[in-house]
């Protein structure tokens, strides 16, 4: 009877196991089906509310339970470019939104082409008559780049408008190589091919300062030449070459100074703000200063994608290129391949827009998704790229691809260059009195040799290696652009480029967004591009991974912040964050690469990895 009793005992808690089991999958799946399904229930008008507490990205890096537990997801929330871009051009047309609101408090930027693609659209909706309302507490470069295109720019009484235009100091690691005893040994083709300057150098070579103020320089001036069309009224130059004076001359009161100069409309608290849209879009009485509201993502759950006529597929590949697969955000080779060979079998796309924005990275990731790419034009699909943000090194690879090439004047692009890079410990061995030995079967037994340095044979063959790859890009360039080699070879170099200049030398043929390019590529395969519509191939989030992302997409850990003043002094944080960031991405990298650091991607700071990284800034006290 013991026994009897015993089993059932045990019996009775596998049931109660199970049914507790059950209980949490069953509230799980509850909570995930409201977070992840916004009511699509909208008001029957109100004001378009795209509220960036975030930054703009081609696609949202993908969070994982380790990103979550390790503390390594995006510091702040990313928001998908042509969600953004499609609800606030829906505007225009839809008459059930009044008004658009550009809450910009807590922006926290992104790529100068994405802010720009926002801002055109922006101009959409003003040239159909309705209003673009903007608030901030400050504005700094890519909040104003935006906020610029709105009819009415509001600023908090306390706020403030600063720029700091481009530009700014990189970390050099060599003299804290030479103190640990590090030999860092770089292998490279390229005289502006930078990125592994840091390694090897104390400061900046001449040809890497004449690339890196040639970049600053255009795109600097293209963000003038953008706020400047938005705002032609404004004392622009005035302001930016001496916001001293302009403060001095209104009494030290920030607002007023940017009042002053034409920056802004109004000064008003966000209760004043909100009062303003109210008369245009209605109020709500729930309280003082509301207004009846859109917000943007029920406007996008109650607005998908439209998926009617003849179909033109868009690959995305965006974030660093790896091997291997990866999850979005990141172009992993062969998860990018598979995706689009899958769907090359379905036969359901009439022509392939290649969307890059990307910096690069691995050389045989990029070279993966190139020929998975051709395989498209082997059934005679029409080929064209689309260069985001940017699209340089291995995304230049990619790019190579298409029978035409569109990217916008800000576009950073080129950088036609590899590296390889290994450090070597024999002197930090010798500080710490160790030693190493050994024997040897073949000239490369052993190598690479960390303990006591590369042999002459390695160190040759992996030169010899860089530039037959380099040689390889040249030639695929050569053949795209329909360039001599030499020529590509010219303009190479690891150099970068920016849009304007790019369309000048024959790297891409002409400026425009996405919808151009979806639309040239509906030209090429004879269709009408107004009865067309676009069908994104890319790494779709899982349903956990969207799950965490709503449960931890609300936390406030202070990386935004509405005040220009602390965005301005945070910049210092953000460069040592991204400079490590890039020590790992090179360091754990693969051995031969072709990617673009030099490439300044947005305000947004890349994350460190969870890694040596990410632990080194915090014991800095940094993170």
């Amino acid at each position: 009877m013991r026994f009897v009793r015993g089993f059932w005992k045990l019996l009775v808690g596998i049931k109660d196991g199970l049914v507790l089991i059950f209980m949490l999958l069953f509230f799980a799946g509850l909570f995930a089906a409201l977070s992840l399904s916004p009511n699509p229930r909208t008001p029957a008008s109100g004001a378009l509310v795209v509220d960036l507490d975030g930054s703009l990205v081609e696609q949202p890096a993908e969070t994982s339970a380790l990103s979550t537990l390790t503390g390594s997801t995006p510091a702040t929330r990313e928001y998908r470019l042509r969600d953004v871009v499609r609800a606030i051009s829906s505007a225009a047309t839809d008459k059930s939104i009044k008004a658009v609101v550009l809450d910009l408090d807590s922006f926290a930027g992104g790529g100068q082409a994405a802010i720009e693609a926002a801002g055109a659209a922006v101009d959409k909706v003003r040239r159909a008559g309705k209003p673009v309302l903007a608030f901030a507490t400050g504005y700094t470069d890519g909040a104003y780049l935006l906020a610029s295109h709105a009819s009415e720019v509001w600023l908090d009484p306390q706020g403030a408008v600063l720029f700091a235009g481009r530009g700014g100091q990189q970390l050099y690691y060599k003299g804290l190589f030479d103190k640990l005893g590090v030999k860092v040994n770089v292998y490279r083709v390229g005289q502006f091919k930078s990125a592994v300057e840091p390694f090897t150098r104390t400061g900046q070579s001449e040809p890497a300062r004449e690339e890196n103020q040639a970049l600053a320089d255009a795109l600097w001036q293209d963000w003038q030449a953008n706020v400047a069309q938005a705002r032609p009224t404004a004392k622009l130059a005035g302001y930016i070459a001496a916001p001293d004076k302009a403060l001095a001359a209104a009494n030290g009161d920030t607002a007023a100074a940017a009042m002053n100069a034409g920056l802004i409309d109004k000064i008003g608290s966000r209760v004043a703000f909100g009062r303003r849209v109210a008369d245009l879009a209605g109020a709500d009485t729930r309280q003082p200063g509301a207004y009846r509201t859109i917000a943007l993502e029920s406007w996008l759950a109650a607005n998908p994608e439209p998926s009617s006529g003849a179909r033109i597929g868009v690959l995305t590949v965006a974030g660093e290129i790896v091997d291997g697969k990866a999850r979005a955000g990141t172009a992993g080779g062969e998860t990018i391949a598979r995706l689009l060979l899958d769907e090359l079998g379905r036969n359901r796309i009439k022509a392939l827009v290649v969307r890059v924005d990307s910096p690069g990275g691995s050389v045989t990731a990029s070279e993966r998704i190139r020929t998975a790419i051709l395989e498209a034009r082997r059934k005679g699909l029409p080929i064209v790229v689309s260069m985001g943000s940017v699209a340089a090194s291995g995304g230049y690879w990619v790019s190579t691809t298409g029978e035409r090439i569109f990217a916008e004047p800000s576009t950073i692009t080129g950088s036609i260059g590899v590296f390889g890079l290994l450090p070597t410990f024999q002197g930090t061995l010798a500080k710490l009195g160790l030693s190493t030995d050994g024997v040897k079967t073949t000239p490369l037994s052993g190598e690479p040799n960390i303990y006591q340095g590369t042999s002459p044979t390695f160190d040759a063959l992996m030169q010899t290696g860089i530039e037959g790859i380099y040689r390889r890009f040249t030639g695929l360039v050569a053949a795209a652009r329909h360039l001599p080699v030499a020529r590509v070879d010219e303009i190479g170099q690891g150099r970068v480029w920016a849009g304007g200049n790019a369309r000048q030398i024959g790297l891409v043929d002409q400026f425009g967004g996405l919808d151009d390019a979806i639309a040239e590529a509906a030209r090429r395969a004879r269709l009408d591009p107004a009865k067309v519509s676009p069908l994104y191939i890319e790494k779709q989030p899982t349903l956990a991974s969207r799950l965490l992302a709503n449960m931890t997409r609300d936390r406030n850990d202070g990386s935004s912040s509405s005040d220009a003043w602390t965005r301005i002094a945070q910049a210092p944080q953000a460069r040592i964050a991204t400079a490590l960031a890039d020590m790992q991405l090179i360091a754990a990298g693969p051995a031969i690469q072709a990617r673009c650091l030099e490439c300044p991607v947005g305000e947004a700071p890349r994350l460190p990895r969870a890694g040596w990284a990410t632990l080194l800034l915090a014991k800095l006290g940094i993170g």
